[in-house]
C-alpha cells in the first residue's frame, strides 16, 4: 500500500460529514430494519464505502475495534491507524468488529455487556452483498407494525435479542447502504 492510500479516504469537510453520517447512522439504528444511504468514507478494500463512514463516525482511539477474515489486511491495518488511532483488539475486547458475516463468527464470542453495565458490549459492522427489506420479520422499537431485511443468520439474532438489555448490536453495510439491528429488536 502506498502512503497516499493510507492519507486518503476520511471525510473532506469532517465535521459536516460525520453530522451527517452519525445521523444516518443513529436514524438506522432507531429504525431497525430500516435501510439507509451513508457516505464520507472509504478504506481499501474490502471496506465497503458504508463501513469506512461508520468507522471514521463511531470510532477513535478510545474504541477498541476488531477486524475479521479478509479485513484484517496490512492496507485496512494501516488506514485504521491513521485515520481512526483505533487500538487492534481480539474479539473478546473490542467495542466494534467489522468483517463478513463468515469471518465474525458467532454473536456470542464478543462482549455482551453486563447487567449493571449493558453498554459494555459489541457492535458488530457485518459487510454483506445485499441489502434487502425482504426477509426476516422484525418487530419491536422502533418499529410501527413490522419490518423485514435479509439477516444472514436469523436464529443467531432471536438468541441475542432474548439476551435483551445484554447482547449486541449489528450494523449491516453494504456499498453506500447501512441497516442495523439492535438488541431490542424481536426477530419474527
Amino acid at each position: 500500500m502506498t502512503d497516499t492510500q493510507t492519507l486518503e479516504g476520511g471525510f473532506v469537510d469532517a465535521a459536516v460529514g460525520a453530522s451527517h453520517a452519525f445521523r444516518a447512522a443513529m436514524n438506522a439504528m432507531a429504525r431497525p430494519g430500516r435501510i439507509e444511504e451513508i457516505a464520507g468514507g472509504a478504506a481499501p478494500a474490502p471496506v465497503s464505502p458504508a463501513a469506512a463512514t461508520l468507522l471514521l463516525t463511531l470510532c477513535d482511539q478510545e474504541t477498541p475495534l476488531h477486524l475479521a477474515g479478509d479485513h484484517d489486511t496490512p492496507a485496512v491495518r494501516d488506514w485504521v491507524a491513521f485515520h481512526l488511532g483505533a487500538p487492534l483488539v481480539g474479539k473478546g475486547q473490542a467495542m466494534f468488529a467489522l468483517g463478513s458475516w463468515g469471518a465474525l463468527g458467532k454473536l456470542a464470542d464478543y462482549p455482551q455487556g453486563e447487567a449493571e453495565y449493558p453498554d459494555r458490549s459489541t457492535t458488530l459492522i457485518v459487510e454483506v452483498d445485499a441489502l434487502s427489506g425482504e426477509g426476516t420479520r422484525l418487530t419491536g422499537p422502533g418499529i410501527r407494525t413490522e419490518a423485514h431485511l435479509n439477516l444472514p443468520d436469523p436464529d443467531q439474532f432471536r438468541r441475542n435479542a432474548a439476551q435483551f438489555p445484554l447482547g449486541v448490536d449489528c450494523y449491516f453495510t453494504c456499498g453506500g447502504q447501512l441497516a442495523a439491528l439492535p438488541r431490542s429488536t424481536r426477530i419474527g
